[in-house]
């Protein structure tokens, strides 16, 4: 069983909920692997630190994707340890040391970790699953405590939907996702967040068929998401504007002019 301590960065905010887990990996004779350093708070560094040398001392930083939220103490654990920084790319992460490609294989204590490039949510996320005891490390394609907001252009509903579905298709036991409690219940989960989407999604299309034609992103929010404070009516706009980009690209709706957006009449 691969061992693993999960360390909360001290960041809660309105979009991190409780603040960002964490987490240390026994990476075996090769050191500690440390997924999302999310803050370079002294006393959050500190923690991380003491967990590695647990399991022998970090070696190599992982990040899943490229928010601050997930990599702010990345820099500092970097200097201070002298360890390589591993992620997608160095578009999403300029200081990356190696960029790391889907499925690619790291190995652990007692395991291998996978990588899995998940796009989505942001355009260089990538998940890590742990082969045989089939834990995936989520990032921000899952979360413990709501759904995660896509933001355009750098998220993508439509990629976002893909690696969901692509999820669905490996046998995972646990999900430890980058905000909140874990999740045992995965196919549920999956399931759960995919219908919400779906169902978000229909929402749309039918205020497109109700409101005027070329109708404005904010004019969809007001309509759509009326049991929401007005306060994150801003959020809600980066989710809208996400579906209508889907829905585009799928032949479905179009940009009209003004800002407005169109059902594409068959």
């Amino acid at each position: 069983m691969a061992k693993y301590t999960r360390i909360l960065a001290p960041n809660p905010s309105l979009m991190t909920g409780p603040g960002t887990n964490t987490i240390v990996l026994d990476g075996g004779k090769e050191g500690a692997v440390v997924i999302d350093p999310a803050d370079d708070n002294p006393a959050h560094l500190e923690a991380i630190i003491h967990a590695g040398n647990a399991y022998g001392g970090i070696r190599r930083i992982f990040i899943t994707h490229g928010h601050p939220d997930h990599l702010g103490g990345a820099e500092k654990l970097r200097t201070q340890l002298e360890a390589p920084v591993y992620a997608f790319s160095k578009e999403g992460i300029p200081f990356v040391d190696q960029e790391v490609h889907d499925d690619a294989l790291f190995t652990l204590a007692d395991d291998t970790l996978r990588a899995l490039y998940t796009p989505g949510h942001r355009f260089d996320h990538l998940a890590f699953l742990v082969e045989g005891e089939r834990t995936l490390f989520a990032g921000d394609l899952i979360s413990g405590i709501t759904t995660n907001v896509i933001i355009p252009p750098e998220g993508d509903m439509f990629d976002y939907l893909r690696s969901l579905k692509r999820l669905q298709t490996i046998d995972i036991a646990k999900i430890i996702p980058g905000h909140g409690p874990e999740i045992v219940d995965v196919q549920g989960k999956l399931t759960e967040y995919m219908a919400h989407r779906l169902q978000r999604e229909q929402q749309i299309v039918d205020a497109l068929y109700a409101l005027p034609t070329s109708t404005t992103i904010p004019a969809l929010v007001e309509r759509i998401y009326v049991d929401v404070d007005p306060r994150l009516h801003p959020v809600a706009a980066w989710t809208v504007e996400a579906h209508l980009l889907k829905l585009e690209r799928e032949g479905r709706v179009h940009h009209a002019e003004k800002d407005g957006w169109e059902l594409v009449k068959e």
